[in-house]
């Protein structure tokens, strides 16, 4: 089977790193020669322009370069064959590495000390356990459940929730609409990591915010989300931080990207932000399983991690 042209295809950064990976086995380029080049048999995209891929005749596969695919689902374009989400070692370190340091932040009062080190206080307050602080991970995808085995280490109690159930050791896990609002009185720290989807948009919002549980040993709810920006409501999380729903926030993703100057967000002395950093796209680490998913189709066998379109992800 001829092997064809990869078209990568990226808005946001420079794809050169990505071109000169991919390129070690196939040839690459950054468009088309026409909206019907026959050349093109596979498209590695990030937030690509739409209607670039409608048209392409033998296109066989297109790859996600990030881990989410919602930026796909938007292109009006989007022809039907197989799409497939990175999965790689690599970003699921990053994002476990991210949670832990956020929950362990949280825990050990970080905000605190960083206030009193400004006002050269000298002072220690009681330390609390880990056992005593349940984190709940909305999302048990490969992400998730990375998470949740670091964290079970660290001797935290875990619960998660998902769209479907997904049982795992050690968590305590609910699923579907009846179990969010269980999971939630149960969770002391947030910790949100689902997919994108028209299902989910929005869904961190007041009205969930308000069914964490605050008596507790962190003296309040805390909200970690390093999913996507449209899962949450910008306003409705910093009303929850200002009446005191919400005891912290630490927030990697928001609804418009980058954030606004003038977004209270930057300022505001709840929220300890990052940006949409928690597990950046490494092209060392990801360009190679790509092209190794890509010889294996070849040889007649499945693609793996293949989005399924009915869900979103």
């Amino acid at each position: 089977m001829d092997k064809g042209r990869i078209l990568l295809s990226v808005t946001g950064f420079n794809p050169q790193r990505w071109q000169e990976l991919l390129s070690a086995d196939r040839e690459v380029v950054l468009k088309p020669d026409s909206a019907t080049d026959p050349s093109i048999t596979y498209a590695v995209v990030w937030k690509q322009p739409p209607n670039i891929l409608a048209r392409l005749p033998n296109l066989r596969a297109i790859f996600s370069i990030g881990a989410g695919v919602d930026h796909l689902f938007n292109d009006p374009g989007l022809p039907d064959v197989p799409i497939v989400r990175v999965v790689a070692d690599n970003l699921t370190r990053h994002m476990t590495e991210y949670v832990v340091w956020r929950v362990l932040d949280h825990h050990r009062q970080g905000a605190l000390y960083r206030a009193q080190q400004q006002n050269r206080l000298w002072q220690e307050p009681p330390q609390r356990p880990a056992e005593d602080i349940s984190v709940g991970i909305m999302g048990l995808g490969e992400l998730g459940r990375a998470a949740a085995t670091a964290l079970l280490s660290l001797g935290f109690k875990v619960n998660g929730w998902g769209r479907t159930d997904r049982p795992m050791e050690g968590v305590s896990t609910f699923h579907g609409e009846q179990g969010l609002v269980p999971f939630l009185n149960a969770t002391d720290i947030l910790v949100v990591l689902l997919p994108h989807t028209p299902a989910t948009e929005g869904i961190v919002n007041y009205d969930l915010l308000c069914h964490l549980r605050r008596r507790n040993g962190l003296d309040g709810a805390v909200l970690i989300n390093a999913g996507r920006g449209k899962l949450q409501k910008d306003a409705d999380i910093l009303r929850a931080l200002d009446d005191g729903t919400l005891k912290e926030a630490s927030l990697d993703v928001f609804e418009v990207e980058p954030l606004p100057g003038s977004s209270p967000m930057w300022s505001h002395p709840k929220v300890f932000l990052t940006p949409h950093a928690a597990a950046s796209s490494d092209p060392e680490h990801l360009a190679p399983p790509m092209l190794q998913q890509m010889d294996a189709f070849e040889r007649g066998e499945k693609l793996q991690y293949v989005v399924n379109r009915a869900a979103g992800y």
